[in-house]
């Protein structure tokens, strides 16, 4: 098993659980469940830099990152530094996150909030409507065209923007559907762990217009951008490389200065 299929089995136990814990009815009582969400998409097609940075404690391929900082600090930095929106990893078992994370975070800027997850089931979605995020993220290496249908759908029910993201030529083909937002292409091979921006190059042309294109992983420095610009990418998704800073805000405004 990959990493990937490790992560969907523990998820589906997970989400059972949650299920059992707490009715969907409770969530959609959530004060944040009426809250107007703001558009990711629109941030990033009306921005020079088109940054989305990432709050990240660890991951699977390189385990701590950053335990120490609060995420009250890391959001408001991050809006600060004028990124177009936030990342935030609501995974706890292998990226050491969690969905109170997402809500220090709401409570803390008023930047676009992606939940970064492995959603598998639409109670998810509205987890993450409840918890205060603006935007999902489905991933097309563990759902079906019609769950990807599905779910996206069911987001944009909810008012929220939908980020797709794919790994490949196979998992784009039978993802592009009207009801995406944004269309991600992770440069890390799930398998390997290697990162190539060659991915996202030789994607973009095969992305439709309708969607803005977003460069995930392995993109930690200005050149990175640069180079992937011209093949018409608005969106840039960064973690460790804020992350892995005393002061993830400031890095990112440094950052920003440097590239515009």
């Amino acid at each position: 098993m990959d990493i990937l299929e490790k992560i969907v089995v523990d998820k589906r136990k997970e989400v059972a659980l949650r299920k059992a814990l707490i009715p969907t009815s409770q969530l959609e009582q959530s004060v944040l469940f009426e809250r107007q969400t703001v558009s990711l998409a629109n941030n990033l097609r009306n921005s020079t830099s088109g940054i989305i940075a990432e709050h990240k404690r660890r991951s699977p391929s390189k385990s701590v990152i950053n335990n120490s900082l609060n995420v009250q600090d890391v959001a408001k930095g991050y809006e600060d530094a004028g990124v177009c929106g936030m990342s935030v990893l609501t995974d706890g078992k292998y990226f050491g996150g969690s969905l109170d994370d997402l809500l220090t975070a709401r409570a803390s800027c008023n930047l676009p909030l992606l939940r970064k997850e492995f959603i598998i089931d639409e109670y998810q979605i509205l987890e993450a409507k409840a918890y205060g995020a603006d935007v999902i993220l489905l991933i097309a290496a563990i759902l079906s065209r019609d769950e990807i249908k599905q779910f996206s759908e069911f987001a944009k029910r909810l008012h929220l923007d939908v980020l797709l993201e794919v790994h490949n030529e196979e998992e784009l083909h039978k993802s592009v559907m009207p009801s995406l937002d944004m269309l991600g292409v992770n440069n890390r091979n799930l398998k390997t762990f290697e990162v190539s921006l060659e991915t996202s190059k030789g994607l973009s042309e095969r992305i439709p217009d309708d969607f803005v294109k977003v460069s995930e992983s392995g993109i930690s420095n200005i050149e990175a951008i640069k180079a992937l610009q011209p093949y018409g990418y608005q969106g840039f998704l960064i973690g460790e490389n804020f992350m892995k800073t005393d002061n993830p805000g400031a890095s990112a405004t440094a950052f920003i200065k440097n590239l515009l």
